[in-house]
């Protein structure tokens, strides 16, 4: 499968969505639960909330790029990144809930901004990442779907909307993992029917080496793939599935 083509108007819309969800999980907290570790390694919840409105913010400095042609990097370094989310880590809930409103609002105008002629211009995420302007809401809107995962608040994967299963596992087959090195041939298949290739990019043979054919849910496959879950109600027809290298 070819990856979707972006909707901008509709990725939008979902991000806003996605960050209410967020917002209402959120509220049910206190500060004591905002130091408590999230399910990423080494981050609290208070880490993992800093990360999610400097990344709104590092995005709106890439639709400000796409609609004004001025270059501007998502962060000025990534020491400064991370020095941020350290420094933010340990706010109060409250000080976390303003900043996540706030930094959500400068996304929602740097997106209404975009003017509808510059939504194929390319910018440059992270890393050296080329992404073009209009996709870059499905960038945010797996930043709060995931991420609100990781909190460990009780949003689980499969509680994930199916529109952002398929766009995900999408770009997760034909972008992230297409031809990785680490990842052998793979060839996934959800229960609907759907399928993609992706992986092999570490063949030695001379050739294109069978794919491990792995099926189960888009839920399953999207949380096997992003390391937040561990596979088992996934069907590998006998074969083991194979390590998936991190995000």
């Amino acid at each position: 499968m070819t990856l979707t083509p972006p909707d901008f108007p509709h990725d939008a819309a979902a991000v806003r969505e996605a960050t209410d969800r967020l917002l209402v999980s959120l509220g049910k907290l206190d500060d004591e639960a905002i130091g408590e570790p999230s399910l990423l390694p080494d981050w609290s919840r208070g880490h993992v909330l800093a990360h999610l409105a400097r990344n709104a913010d590092a995005l709106v400095n890439l639709l400000t790029w796409a609609r004004t042609g001025v270059p501007a990097p998502m962060y000025i370094s990534a020491a400064a990144r991370d020095g941020d989310i350290a420094r933010d880590a340990d706010r109060s809930l409250a000080a976390h809930l303003g900043d996540l409103r706030e930094s959500a609002a400068r996304f929602d105008t740097a997106v209404d901004a975009l003017p509808a002629e510059r939504l194929a211009y390319e910018v440059e995420m992270r890393n050296g990442v080329v992404e073009r302007a209009d996709r870059l809401p499905l960038r945010r809107l797996a930043e709060v779907e995931l991420h609100h995962v990781d909190l460990g608040v009780g949003y689980a994967v499969a509680e994930l909307p199916p529109t952002f299963l398929s766009s995900e596992l999408d770009f997760l087959a034909t972008v992230k993992f297409a031809r990785h090195p680490k990842l052998p041939a793979l060839e996934l298949r959800t229960d609907d029917g759907r399928m993609w290739r992706t992986g092999g990019g570490g063949t030695t043979t001379g050739g294109e080496d069978p794919p491990v054919v792995v099926t189960g849910s888009a839920a399953a496959l999207v949380g096997w793939l992003t390391g937040r879950a561990d596979g088992t109600e996934l069907d590998a027809q006998g074969s083991e599935l194979p390590a998936v290298p991190p995000l």
